[in-house]
């Protein structure tokens, strides 16, 4: 099927679905293949449960005119994603980075939100089906969209800056991740910069933060907007005890999100904010407002300890910045839980022993969890479920707790025992 003919259907059904088990009334399936899973079994449930079509790509699932064939069910989400893309005129800001991607992005989307109607990445969907189902569910009435682009290997932020062609590009920062698909750090480099190679092909506007060397030499000669401690969008700490509070143009803004690394991330809401003409008064509404969720920063007080659980992702960058600023806060009996690096490749072991260290230059106690800290560190805990089992024997109490650590390790099952 011609790719304007199925955008006339999307027209008349304009949702996507690629699960059945959240099938939407009246929207168009996508049978999607995985490594362990083929949608087109499924194809005919989806149809049964309310889809208005089912695009597969094996004939035998085509029962009758509502299952449309294609040759490649993922290419074609990709393309009828693209061409949804270049039928809206509404400006478009990639977002991409080692860390703080979806903080980021859900900051400016709350900042933009006062007053447009915005569009943003759900959740982190934002890989080679993430950010083509994105870009699909942009809405007519919608007058700016955020997309959030993640990457473990070199061109595929060029392939996603294809499909989702922004207008305005940001990296939050550059840092060591995913090492294992990069192959370096280099390779990271040359990575994140496809977003600005696109956007300057595409004369257009970048964030970014005027103290990040690394950055402002990859945007030489692209036009941009900077923002930080200086900048053409400048403003300051003014209280990190533990959540970050900011001056900016005489207003205070006083933030629910902990690390002074933070202050970056909300800098560049306010920088976007007031570039798309968002009043002060609303942006520093939008940032008070906002709440981490899903793992990323939380305060949990529990009945024996204070956590800081931010177990959603780690890598060296991350893990260092954190652990600078929590040495820095006025906590009594300070306590790290620290788990695995994922994806770090060759160099995990050096990255995981220099964690160690940076932890003993900072004075900070610390407790080590995952089979890669257990190469480097006698006393580490193989997985979570083992330091669990010592838990129950000997329960920490009175602690002020970080828990930092990559997904896969799961440091957030230790807050009931915590």
């Amino acid at each position: 099927m011609q790719i304007q003919k199925l955008y006339a259907l999307f027209q008349k059904h304009p949702r996507i679905c690629t699960d059945t088990r959240k099938i939407v009334n009246g929207s168009i399936f996508f049978a999607l293949k995985g490594k362990n899973l083929n949608g087109n079994i499924f194809a005919e449930k989806a149809i049964a449960d309310g889809c208005a079509f089912a695009i597969i790509n094996e004939k035998q699932f085509a029962i009758n005119d509502k299952f449309i064939l294609v040759e490649d069910v993922l290419q074609c989400l990709q393309e009828l994603a693209k061409y949804h893309r270049e039928q809206l005129r509404i400006p478009v800001i990639a977002i991409t980075g080692t860390n703080g991607k979806t903080t980021t992005k859900e900051l400016i989307s709350a900042v933009l939100s006062k007053e447009l109607y915005v569009a943003a990445t759900k959740g982190n969907l934002n890989n080679h089906i993430g950010v083509p189902l994105t870009l699909l569910s942009i809405k007519q009435e919608d007058e700016i969209a955020i997309i959030e682009m993640g990457a473990n290997h070199e061109g595929e932020i060029a392939f996603l800056c294809d499909i989702a062609q922004p207008n305005f590009g940001v990296i939050t920062n550059i840092g060591k991740a995913h090492l294992e698909g990069f192959g370096s750090f280099e390779g990271v480099i040359r990575a994140k910069s496809e977003l600005y190679n696109y956007i300057q092909k595409n004369v257009g506007t970048l964030f970014v933060n005027s103290e990040a060397e690394l950055l402002l030499e990859l945007a030489n000669n692209i036009s941009k907007t900077t923002y930080g401690k200086n900048g053409d969008c400048k403003g300051d700490i003014s209280e990190n005890t533990p959540f970050i509070s900011m001056i900016f143009q005489d207003e205070e803004i006083q933030s629910k999100l902990i690390g002074d690394y933070q202050f970056y991330n909300i800098m560049l809401a306010v920088c976007i904010g007031k570039h798309f003409g968002v009043s002060i008064n609303n942006i520093k509404l939008a940032i008070e407002d906002y709440t981490p969720t899903n793992n990323r920063s939380q305060i949990i007080k529990t009945k024996i300890n204070t956590l800081i659980l931010d177990a959603y992702n780690a890598n060296p960058s991350s893990m260092s910045a954190m652990l600078y600023s929590f040495s820095k806060q006025n906590y009594q009996n300070k306590l790290c839980i620290l788990g695995d690096m994922l994806e770090m490749g060759k160099s995990s072991l050096e990255e995981h022993q220099a964690i160690i260290n940076l932890a003993e230059e900072l004075k900070l106690e610390c407790i080590f969890i995952g089979t890669e800290f257990a190469k480097v560190h006698k006393q580490a805990y193989n997985n979570t479920d083992k330091f669990s089992e010592s838990l129950i024997e000997r329960p920490i109490k009175n602690k002020t707790i970080l828990l930092k650590g990559s997904r896969g390790i799961a440091l957030e099952k230790l807050a009931e025992l915590l």
